[in-house]
């Protein structure tokens, strides 16, 4: 039994891991360091501009943005689209309006019931004065 415990220490080893081999370079290639127009001449690639197709509407990747190509936009036209957005546009400001005549109007009644309040009190105390010299 003995001999068993000196072929299998549990926990009387230390962990030693191998050692791992240096990394290679991830690329000997410089061409990832050239520009997009350099690289076209040099490999012969012409990316073009990133398109998609979504629910069946076309659309390309122009200046930082995803524009609808030319067509029908998720079928609301280009014109249409714009129109619906001058009318929320419109809507907005309306709504917007709106909300500021409430605000007024409210403050209003606010400083109308704190008059009423105070000329309450006023005649109250007129009617106890009067009540007094009687």
């Amino acid at each position: 039994m003995e001999a068993f415990w000196l072929k299998m220490p549990l926990f009387g080893s230390t962990f030693s891991p191998k050692k791992t081999p240096p990394r290679k370079s991830a690329s000997l290639s410089n061409l990832h360091n050239l520009d997009r127009s350099t690289r076209e001449v040099e490999l012969g690639l012409d990316y073009g501009t990133p398109t998609m197709n979504l629910a069946g509407q076309s659309l390309k990747f122009e200046n930082g943005q995803w524009i609808a190509e030319t067509g029908i936009s998720g079928g609301v036209d280009q014109r249409e689209a714009q129109r619906l957005r001058r009318r929320n546009q419109q809507l907005e400001e309306e709504n917007n309006l709106l909300r500021l005549k409430v605000d007024i109007l409210l403050d209003m009644l606010s400083e109308t019931t704190a008059e009423s309040h105070l000329m309450e009190k006023e005649l109250d105390e007129l009617k106890s004065v009067s009540r007094r010299r009687k």
